[in-house]
């Protein structure tokens, strides 16, 4: 199933490789307002986190709207701007509610951990240990977050439940997607992060998400089967023949084809 994932997320990624980096774009110029902007309001401290809070809302809003759009790659479609903008419009408040969940992680990390550590007692130890490894299963969990609510159009609360569930359902894969797209991140940086650059994570994450729905749809079609004996040869039959195989040529110059 990981090669399958990978090689659909790269096909997909290289056929819409001018939407991918418009969205990325759009991305980076939210980015830069979070970096550069509260720089102007440096004499008044309140503004400065105001701004800046705002601008990081802001962020997430944007990646909700570019989850919902970049669904359509991943079911074999596309996505024009007038898409972006209506999930724009209907995908806001997901992305208030996600932002605000991260602010809170942030806070967390900056501002707790660091408190309790500085008691210099093991109660004080042992609560921010505690607290890391929440958050971090928390980040684990929850980079499903905009995947899940774009495929199964649950509320905020169901949709961040459903993500724990899947976690602790198939923490292997959810450690391999976050590595996967930490080094995916990482190479983006070559590219200026145009390509695959934020909407590629985005994109790999819908992609995982809609196969591991396909594997409960399988499991529920099939009760009694051993979890560990997923036939992902059969579950994964109709996709390999829509996504086919390609050469080095074909990539460069798909018109020879």
């Amino acid at each position: 199933m990981i090669g399958f994932l990978i090689k659909k997320n790269f096909f997909d990624l290289w056929d819409n490789i001018f939407r991918i980096a418009l969205v990325n774009i759009g991305f980076i110029a939210s980015l830069s307002f979070v970096i550069f902007v509260p720089a102007l309001f440096a004499a008044v401290p309140f503004m400065v986190i105001a701004v800046r809070l705002i601008g990081f809302l802001w962020c997430s809003v944007y990646l909700s709207a570019a989850a919902l759009s970049l669904r359509s790659i991943s079911d074999y479609g596309s996505f024009g701007f007038a898409d972006f903008f209506g999930n724009l419009k209907t995908f806001w408040p997901v992305g208030l509610f996600f932002g605000g969940i991260v602010f809170i992680c942030y806070l967390l990390f900056m501002v707790v951990i660091p408190f309790y550590l500085g008691m210099n007692s093991p109660l004080g130890f042992v609560l921010a240990v505690a607290i890391f490894w929440a958050m971090v299963v928390t980040v684990l969990a929850l980079q499903f977050f905009f995947a899940v609510r774009a495929r199964l159009d649950a509320h905020f609360l169901k949709a961040t439940k459903k993500c724990f569930i899947l976690f602790f359902d198939n923490p292997l894969f959810c450690i391999f997607t976050f590595i996967h797209n930490a080094v995916v991140l990482l190479l983006s940086g070559i590219m200026a992060f145009l390509f695959p650059g934020p909407a590629g994570i985005l994109l790999f994450l819908d992609q995982g998400m809609r196969l591991r729905l396909m594997k409960y749809e399988w499991l529920e079609a099939n009760p009694g089967v051993a979890r560990s004996n997923i036939p992902w040869d059969t579950i994964l039959a109709d996709e390999q023949e829509k996504t086919g195989t390609r050469s080095l040529r074909s990539f460069i110059f798909p018109w020879k084809d």
